[in-house]
């Protein structure tokens, strides 16, 4: 008999929009789904951005900080026209940003292309959320793509609830293809209050993850940890004590970890703890993205050829 194939890194895709975070401490990389693909990386995923930038200095900027990174760059398209993505944050007393979003940017006019269909057909796991919603284009190309993946693969719908760029058809939507719904404490606030999920916060979960036929819910609440709800198991975890200087991407690598977790096939009680420990990581430290590594990034071109 031949030797066993090795275990291929699992393909993991953030679909939706990638910006420049503009902090009291700069301009940072940011948007959720590039944020939690790049935590994805760093779990040990083949990790991919599928986005979009303008033909700017800000997009030129962001491909150069993504090769610096290592990440790939190949489903970031470049869209003549219209500007990258920007968003101004201002954090509060307890390093939480609020968030003001302008556009329209080039991640508004993602489309779909054959290259992105071949990947959706690759993908063991994607995550999305409700931003990158607001528009017709980018709208359409994120369902089609969770219409083309693989019936096993684990669709993640990370709320992300911003501003007013949100509303119940599409949360219903996008819930209906998902298999794993995250949000916080206070997102679950409004969407038991979109679908009359009435009474104590457990009951809400149960007869949401039951509504929607979910396999999971991953309710996460800021210091005090977070509860990851199963079909057949559960896990509460009390949160990981750090002195935050701000939580920008905590919520990604949150995300990221419960993915790669899941895939792994781990117990809920490690697949929390690991998110957790991520999370309280991150927040130690500014920006959603960490100063990238000294000298070239070749992993980043090795992708692209």
């Amino acid at each position: 008999m031949g030797e066993p194939a090795p275990a291929r890194n699992p393909v993991v895709v953030g679909i939706g929009e990638i910006l420049w975070d503009v902090l009291p401490s700069g301009k940072h990389l940011g948007g959720a789904p590039a944020n939690f693909a790049s935590y994805a990386r760093t779990l040990g995923a083949e990790a991919v951005i599928a986005s979009a930038v303008g033909d700017d200095e800000d997009g030129r900027g962001i491909l150069d900080a993504l090769r610096a990174h290592g990440m790939r760059r190949d489903h970031v398209t470049v869209i003549s026209g219209v500007p990258t993505g920007r968003v101004s944050a201002v954090l509060d007393d307890e390093g939480v940003p609020t968030f003001t979003i302008l556009g329209p940017s080039a991640w508004d006019y993602l489309a779909m292309t054959p290259e992105l269909s071949a990947l959706a057909r690759r993908a063991d796991a994607v995550c999305y959320g409700t931003l990158a919603q607001r528009s017709d284009v980018s709208r359409r190309t994120i369902r089609e793509f969770l219409d083309r993946t693989k019936p096993g693969c684990l669709r993640v719908f990370d709320v992300n609830l911003r501003q007013k760029f949100y509303d119940r058809q599409t949360v219903r939507d996008l819930i209906r293809r998902s298999k794993v719904l995250k949000m916080s404490a206070e997102e679950l606030a409004v969407i038991a209050a979109m679908f009359g999920l009435l009474g104590k916060r457990a009951d809400a979960l149960r007869r949401l993850r039951d509504l929607f036929s979910l396999d999971l819910i991953a309710l996460t609440r800021g210091p005090q940890g977070s509860r990851l709800l199963g079909r057949e198991a559960e896990s509460d975890h009390p949160g990981v004590e750090v002195e935050v200087v701000d939580t920008v991407g905590a919520g990604d690598s949150f995300t990221a970890a419960l993915v790669m977790g899941l895939l792994e096939h781990r117990p809920l009680d490690e697949v929390n703890d690991r998110a957790n420990r991520l999370a309280a990581s991150v927040c130690t430290r500014r920006a959603a993205w960490p100063e990238p590594p000294a000298g070239p990034a070749d992993r980043g071109k090795e992708s692209e050829a």
